[in-house]
């Protein structure tokens, strides 16, 4: 007869998913939605980050928004010229001269935001069914740390 195992020896604890895992596979259900759901509106999701942020900054350079959308410079001036050609945008030269032009969204830039915003309202919405609004702020203040240490900290 085979002793049975003691308990402690019985079976290891899985250990719990590391957050930056979680994170990863989150971020890829999002990209997944937002792809699509921005597709509709002949938007690709690194033209959405763009105009979103000139939604918040005007002015800004085509290298910053390149910066921000984790994307080559050369990849963001493609971006940013067909975003102009569309007429989503307009760029001016910059108040202290030189070659930088600083782009502004247009009303028509705005429009197509704004229904993008409402896609992005749905998937959200879906993705947070069940998640009390005291966690949600506990969640996007912890992200927000979490994203600030790793763009200003060594690693």
């Amino acid at each position: 007869m085979t002793p049975s195992p003691t308990p402690s020896a019985a079976r290891p604890t899985t250990p719990a998913p590391r957050l930056s895992y979680l994170v990863f596979r989150l971020e890829r259900h999002i990209r997944a939605h937002l792809d699509d759901a921005l597709a509709r509106h002949g938007v690709t999701t690194t033209e959405y980050m763009a105009l979103s942020e000139l939604r918040t900054r005007e002015g800004v350079s085509s290298a910053e928004l390149a910066r921000i959308a984790f994307v080559t410079p050369q990849a963001m001036n493609l971006i940013i010229l067909d975003l102009e050609r569309r007429r989503l945008i307009r760029r001016d030269p910059h108040p202290d001269g030189g070659r930088v032009r600083c782009a502004r969204l247009t009303a028509e830039g705005r429009s197509v935001l704004r229904k993008c915003d409402r896609s992005l309202d749905d998937i959200e919405s879906v993705m947070l069914t069940g998640v009390d609004d005291t966690t949600r702020e506990t969640l996007a203040a912890g992200l927000t740390v979490c994203a600030r240490a790793l763009r200003f900290g060594t690693h």
